[in-house]
């Protein structure tokens, strides 16, 4: 199994045993609030037994004011608290309703306290019709004793029997709350040691693609430095190169020259021959030429002599006449000062984009600006032809894909030198924009050329 796999079974295991432990605290909390539930209901039944005994006390003191003092008052008072045991009894009995034994309990009561409440209410009829009858009174007190005793063993074993029900219940609660408190803190811990792995594997992960992001970015550097230093090469081959044309192969054309011009001068020779040596003359000097523009072009000699301005300009004119494209340029008429990486990388990017102006994109006509500030040096080479696809444009815009080898070395070469090169879609057309960051004190003393807008409109 693969670090991700692992790292995923680790969390979703983690997970599951949270929410198990979220569902085991779920029926603890239920289960406690039963258990306080039936503790209140235990409290409430032993207070209706209480109002219970409370309302035959005061029916039964309320018959003894009355056998005494014979007044209203506490007839009153008796009829009040006889009223009050019936529905205290239905009410006790709708609260054990779901306990039989406490059922029986309650009808007993029920039954004993309606024989007390009749021999009370038989003990205040004889008073109102034999006053003073003792012997009476004495019989029925005696009978309502064991009735009395009764009613108070009935609530005593009510009580009793709640209490013996709360004690079972707490008891079941507590040993389910150690049973969820073992088995959350087990679960927990496990989640924890779980997440731990997780994070191990997922760090270990992501020091894995670190590393490789790491070993891809030094190759991309090592890719990028080595570009760098074949366009150097590139660029030195080319210049030994021009050297070589210009200093031994235009010498010996140009000896070669000398010597048919000497010759004829010499010598008198038929129309023909004569012909024939003026016509190699003539090829001789066409390849003079030739070779003196390619040895130009490969490392223009204006551009270590003269600087930027004079090499771009040179070339824009052999350009514009080789090509026919009109271009118009805005150049600062003292770029020497540059150094020499500089103005080698900008004179390359010029080459190649109006290089691809004159194979690719169909226009009649080319803009071209150097500007300096304080701190940079921007090339810009803007066509109006028919422009480049926008899906290749955005995948070198924002992928750094190159559409072509030119594009690339001349990105290349910005990204040597800590520039940047863009390229721009116009209507019509392309902009390709070059900078490249100057010296600390490079260029202060060049003024800033006009912005690149006022250029294009020449």
């Amino acid at each position: 199994m693969s670090p991700r796999k692992k790292a995923q079974a680790a969390f979703a295991s983690a997970l599951m045993l949270l929410a198990l432990s979220a569902l085991a605290t779920y029926f603890a909390t239920t289960r406690l609030m039963q258990s306080q539930e039936w503790v209140i209901h235990t409290h409430e039944v032993r207070a209706v037994i209480g109002d219970i005994d409370s309302a035959v006390s005061r029916a039964g003191r309320a018959r003894s004011g009355f056998v005494i003092d014979g007044t209203d008052a506490f007839l009153n008072q008796f009829e009040a608290a006889a009223a009050e045991i019936s529905p205290s009894v239905q009410h006790l009995r709708f609260l054990t309703r779901d306990n039989p034994e406490q059922q029986q309990l309650c009808s007993r009561l029920e039954e004993a306290t309606a024989r007390r409440v009749a021999l009370l209410r038989d003990s205040i009829q004889l008073q109102k019709t034999t006053p003073g009858d003792e012997k009476g009174q004495a019989n029925l007190s005696r009978a309502a004793v064991p009735i009395s005793s009764d009613i108070t063993s009935i609530m005593q074993g009510m009580r009793e029997q709640e209490q013996h029900l709360l004690e079972a219940r707490e008891k079941k609660s507590r040993s389910l709350l150690v049973v969820t408190v073992v088995t959350l803190s087990v679960a927990f811990v496990l989640a924890l040691e779980l997440f731990a792995v997780n994070y191990r594997l997922l760090s270990a992960e992501l020091t894995a693609r670190e590393q490789a992001e790491l070993a891809v970015r030094e190759s991309e550097e090592s890719l990028r430095r080595l570009t760098g230093r074949l366009l150097q090469l590139q660029d030195a081959e080319r210049r030994k190169f021009s050297r070589e044309l210009h200093d031994s192969l235009g010498q010996y054309l140009a000896g070669a020259k000398m010597n048919l011009e000497i010759f004829i001068a010499q010598r008198h020779l038929p129309q023909q021959k004569e012909d024939s040596i003026f016509e190699a003359v003539h090829l001789l000097d066409e390849a003079i030429a030739e070779t003196r523009t390619i040895s130009h072009l490969l490392h223009p000699p204006l551009l270590d002599e003269a600087g930027l301005s004079s090499a771009a300009q040179w070339y824009m004119e052999g350009f514009s006449q080789r090509s026919g494209i009109d271009v118009k340029f805005d150049l600062p008429e003292e770029t020497s000062s540059l150094p020499k990486p500089i103005s080698l990388a900008l004179f390359r990017v010029l080459q190649e984009s109006l290089t691809n102006i004159h194979r690719h994109s169909g226009s009649a006509k080319a803009d071209v600006n150097l500007t300096f500030s304080p701190a940079w040096v921007t090339l810009k080479v803007r066509d109006y032809g028919k422009g480049i696809a926008q899906d290749v444009l955005v995948s070198f815009q924002t992928k750094g894909t190159n559409p072509g080898v030119g594009l690339a070395g001349m990105r290349e070469r910005m990204r040597d030198l800590g520039g940047t090169l863009h390229v721009q879609s116009c209507e019509p057309g392309v902009l390709i924009s070059a900078a490249i960051p100057l010296a600390e004190g490079g260029q202060s003393s060049i003024e800033p050329a006009a912005d690149y807008s006022h250029a294009s409109g020449k």
